[in-house]
């Protein structure tokens, strides 16, 4: 298949100056028809080519020859592969073998730490060979290879023994000879079409051990590197910080916040009208046009419209889903995406578990005029913000277009890392707490954590707690 789905964590991936410090790490295997490989097949055969009704008309009757190279579209499989090797998003295409034909819709790839390139010409073609971290080839009987290949397309594909047979001797078995098999030549490791338990256990190890010398400690890094030092108010004069101005309302409403007695009914009030003033002053930092109109008394007015061809929010789940209202109320309109960071019980460290973006920013030609606000209840170590925004980057999006929209930043936490390695992305907060602490919380069960195992966490003082659980629960 193109993309593992599996849990990426930040420290794998990037480095402190928010550019990736490794790419993804990509498997290419290789081998014939029906060699053993054909259970992960699907994703790599959506790159054949799109065919006009004649081609779709000899594919029905056995006579296309889908074995051959040139019925590959190379150059978008390998565009779309180097996208992900460098952790960026793609699209790919998607094919029916029933209608034999490229199908309009695409499927959305993002987030494989490891990426598996599957199928009989993977190995075939230079510019896919170069994009290898490691490179198989499956070895299979070839009597065996045709009795699954009949198996496969008479129960899965509806196509008759005839029919299978004659495609088999007229394109395959000339394929396998001349352009499959000679690609074994570039292979690292050959295993067995069956009974190749042994090899696969020897090719996890082997990624296992790539994955974990690539391993560093990101979150602990972003802390302790701050918090060995606490921002001044003149160096925090110069960051792209800007936060709600300090009148009584305001002070009065983070007090009620602040209180761990105040009511989960008073809180979600006060919460949800903070959110509204977030995201009001946030607006203010896009883009307006001027834009004339006539009154009801018929006279001819000069006001502003928003200049932005894509806007959309994007919440961090959960703590960023208190914030959402306030857009909802502000921009009624705007679609919603969202990302689960969630900190592993045991490290701490971000792992990216779940991305569902809107359609803007998961088409990259849109993604590049697109505006986001990216919400989050709080940026402590940063390390959430960090993914969050490393990943929209990876979509396409414009630093200078991503608004940071969040209740508390830390003076202690990561931020300086964060506007160090962001310069361009506003972050938009309502105050600045100096103190954050790493402390380890037994039968823990904040957001997202249930079942009381605990979890290290880091404590923002004098903080608003877990601002999505008193939220939610």
């Amino acid at each position: 298949m193109l993309s593992e789905d599996i849990e990426i964590t930040q420290d794998e991936q990037y480095g402190e100056d928010g550019l990736p410090i490794c790419d993804a790490f990509v498997i290419g295997v290789a081998g014939g028809s029906a060699s053993g490989k054909t259970h992960v097949a699907q994703q790599i055969d959506s790159f054949y080519k799109w065919h006009n009704e004649e081609e779709v008309a000899l594919a029905h009757a056995n006579r296309m020859d889908f074995d051959h190279p040139d019925a590959i579209d190379m150059p978008m499989f390998a565009a779309c592969l180097a996208d992900l090797k460098a952790c960026r998003q793609t699209n790919i295409p998607i094919y029916s073998f029933t209608e034999h034909q490229r199908l309009d819709e695409k499927k959305y790839l993002y987030g494989a730490a490891i990426i598996i390139a599957e199928g009989i010409m993977a190995l075939h073609d230079p510019k896919l060979r170069a994009l290898y971290d490691l490179k198989v080839f499956v070895q299979c009987d070839s009597d065996l290879m045709l009795a699954r290949r009949i198996q496969r397309d008479v129960k899965e594909r509806g196509r008759s023994v005839e029919g299978v047979l004659e495609q088999y001797l007229r394109f395959v078995k000339p394929a396998f000879d001349n352009f499959v098999l000679p690609t074994s030549r570039h292979a690292d490791i050959i295993v067995p079409g069956s009974d190749n338990s042994v090899a696969i256990e020897l090719i996890s190890t082997h990624i296992r051990r790539q994955m974990n010398d690539r391993a560093r400690h990101f979150r602990k890094n972003m802390a302790t590197s701050s918090l060995n030092g606490c921002l001044s108010e003149s160096n925090m004069q110069q960051l792209n910080l800007v936060t709600l101005p300090p009148t009584p309302q305001l002070k009065g409403m983070y007090t009620i916040l602040r209180d761990e007695t105040t009511s989960r009914q008073d809180f979600i009030f006060f919460v949800d009208r903070l959110a509204t003033f977030l995201i009001e002053k946030a607006m203010e930092h896009l883009p307006y046009r001027p834009k004339f109109v006539t009154t009801p008394t018929g006279s001819e007015s000069c006001g502003k419209e928003l200049d932005t061809k894509y806007i959309c929010g994007v919440s961090i789940i959960r703590s960023g889903g208190p914030l959402e209202r306030g857009l909802e109320r502000v921009l009624s309109h705007a679609p919603m995406g969202s990302l689960l960071v969630q900190s592993d019980a045991k490290t701490g460290e971000p792992l990216l578990l779940h991305v569902m973006l809107p359609t803007c920013i998961r088409e990259r030609h849109k993604a590049v005029d697109t505006w986001v606000f990216l919400l989050d209840a709080q940026i402590g170590t940063g390390a959430s913000a960090f993914m969050a925004i490393r990943t929209l980057l990876d979509h396409g999006v414009r630093q200078d277009r991503i608004i940071f929209v969040t209740f508390l930043v830390a003076r202690s936490g990561g931020l300086s890392v964060l506007t160090r390695a962001f310069p361009d992305v506003k972050i938009i907060c309502g105050a600045v707490d100096d103190s954050l602490r790493e402390a380890w919380l037994d039968n823990y069960e904040g957001e997202g954590h249930h079942g009381g195992d605990g979890r290290k966490v880091w404590i923002m003082e004098p903080g608003m707690g877990q601002i999505g659980d008193r939220y939610y629960l």
